[in-house]
């Protein structure tokens, strides 16, 4: 006697239901419709008014721009990273002198505007300019080029300092007590085991001020150096072309866009055997 095996074949799910149309979905719809709108009306004027003789004219100087905008934020963060070791040390330091210097310190320049900062080492400190010339420091400081690096490095310094100092914060207490038990110096156990450790998780803070760096980089147009924004206003102050600006803007954005993929490609290098 022979035994038939039916299968049943398992049903569908029932269709799920439509979803409501909501005021929430209605609004969102209009507003994604209008900013579509908007995006097509820009292009479509910049398309229209496109002067390839101005861009021809204007291109080598935002070329020439953008080189001094990359190279003041690269050596102020290179100088700012050197500035922030010590301030870190001094921060976690149990002397209450070294501690309270450092915190008043990274107090002020993360309080405080870096306009601010600009303009009190641009135009405050020139107002001593007999004294500096005195010390022999008037020749650094009556350029406006090394007072926009001062400034930017020192406020860098201490925005680095801080993500430094949370991020060796952030390492486990055992990686401290294996390095002790395996006889390693402090110093070596510091910058062979503790300090690689705190920069993989501070890499990404560090990618986010190089970023905020460079947008902030536009205000030393406004001391007269010729950086991307400074040659940006000179070629709106003889053309009186809205278009000056958006190509600045461009600018910035493909090198914020290209700085972030590098970032990312960065940070999945250096940790890609924390994924494994």
């Amino acid at each position: 006697m022979s035994h038939v095996t039916t299968l049943i074949a398992p049903q569908a799910p029932p269709p799920a239901p439509p979803r409501a149309f909501t005021a929430g979905r209605f609004f969102g719809n209009v507003f994604l419709g209008v900013w579509l709108a908007l995006s097509i009306g820009i292009f479509m004027m910049v398309v229209n008014g496109w002067d390839p003789e101005k861009f021809s004219r204007y291109g080598p100087s935002y070329l020439s721009g953008l080189g001094v905008t990359l190279l003041l934020v690269g050596l102020s963060v290179v100088l700012g990273g050197v500035l922030s070791l010590p301030l870190a040390f001094a921060r976690m330091s149990k002397n209450p002198v070294f501690s309270w210097f450092a915190y008043a310190y990274v107090y002020f320049f993360r309080g405080t505007p870096l306009l601010t900062q600009l303009f009190l080492v641009y135009y405050g400190l020139g107002s001593f300019s007999s004294e500096l010339k005195a010390l022999g420091l008037w020749w650094f400081f009556r350029d406006a080029w090394n007072c926009a690096l001062l400034t930017f490095t020192l406020n860098t310094a201490a925005y680095q300092a801080e993500i430094l100092r949370g991020a060796i914060e952030s390492v486990p207490r055992g990686q401290h007590e294996g390095a002790a038990a395996l006889g390693l110096p402090a110093r070596v156990a510091f910058f062979k085991v503790i300090l690689p450790q705190a920069l993989i998780v501070a890499l990404r803070p560090y990618g986010n001020e190089i970023i905020l760096m460079i947008k902030g980089s536009a205000i030393v147009a406004i001391v007269t150096v010729f950086d991307l924004m400074g040659e940006t206003r000179r070629a709106f102050s003889r053309t009186f072309d809205y278009q000056a600006y958006l190509w600045a803007a461009l600018l910035y954005l493909l090198i914020v866009e290209l700085l972030r993929n590098l970032w990312a490609w960065l940070e999945a290098r250096l940790t890609r055997h924390l994924k494994r």
